[in-house]
């Protein structure tokens, strides 16, 4: 057993109950997990850990995983974190490719970083794609995003006037909404726009498609996403390990519900890697 882990287990079973977003869950979800055996290896503690708290409700949001070395979970240290993977992943744009003279691909992966950071990128993609008359957007291997960034990207497939998208609401039924904000260089209103997903798609990304495909302004053309629709804090466990703790959940402006446990349901289904191909074939 991991030493001096029967205390971590005890603050882990009262960060669920105090913070998960599903309040008449957590005491469920919690059960026995004190009397776990933890083996010494953080990396397998990790995984037995997150089969335990997945057990019950299969949220995928709330897990427990190694911390890189070095790392704390204070608001700087994650703000620093967030800045080096944006940096590397410029921000969560992976590639801009304009297919033919009215076709653009804009392939976002793996994580939409957060949106003071992924601004700069966001724009300059757009500025690429500035004048196509069909958008296609990638998120085969887009793992997650945060709503903020999330709403930034619909400024640019919106129109001109600002649409709301969706609440957050918190455990305690306190809401926040978020709304797009047109941009400048936005698509035409009569762009056709199609979105690629995977059984990977998840999270933040996944919003961005449930979004687009509820206000009826995107095709979704691939797999049914991995169905991941609660936002989450990071809380610390050990020196080695950390908690994602799920702590409020999305509600669509338009369907008044999310995409947890049941994914996005693609309007053509088929093979992700055929997902492409399809795609270009399709309103030819």
């Amino acid at each position: 057993m991991l030493v001096g882990m029967s205390d971590q287990l005890v603050q882990l079973r009262k960060l669920i109950n105090d913070n998960y977003v599903c309040p008449d869950a957590a005491n469920t979800i919690t059960e026995g997990l004190v009397e776990l055996m933890i083996p010494d290896d953080p990396a397998r503690a990790a995984v037995i850990l997150t089969d335990h708290l997945q057990r019950i409700n299969h949220d995928r949001h709330l897990r427990v995983r190694r911390r890189p070395p070095g790392a704390t979970v204070q608001d700087d240290d994650l703000d620093g974190r967030y800045v080096v993977q944006a940096r590397e992943n410029a921000g969560g744009v992976r590639a801009v490719t304009r297919l033919d003279a009215e076709t653009g691909l804009l392939t976002i992966a793996p994580y939409l970083s957060p949106v003071h950071l992924a601004e700069p990128y966001l724009v300059a993609a757009f500025g690429l794609l500035t004048g196509v008359t069909r958008l296609i957007i990638d998120l085969r291997a887009g793992l997650g995003g945060t709503p903020e960034t999330v709403a930034f990207v619909c400024g640019y497939l919106l129109g001109d006037e600002p649409v709301y998208l969706q609440d957050v609401v918190d455990r305690d039924g306190r809401a926040r909404q978020f709304w797009s904000v047109p941009a400048a260089n936005r698509l035409a209103d009569d762009a056709r726009i199609v979105v690629l997903t995977s059984s990977r798609t998840f999270s933040g990304c996944e919003e961005l498609a449930y979004n687009l495909q509820a206000l009826g302004r995107a095709t979704i053309i691939g797999e049914t996403t991995g169905g991941g629709a609660h936002p989450c804090e990071v809380f610390g466990l050990t020196d080695d390990l950390e908690v994602t703790i799920p702590v409020a959940r999305s509600r669509n402006a338009v369907t008044g519900n999310n995409w947890e446990q049941v994914g996005v349901v693609p309007d053509i289904a088929c093979p992700a890697e055929r997902a492409l191909e399809v795609a270009r074939q399709t309103d030819r």
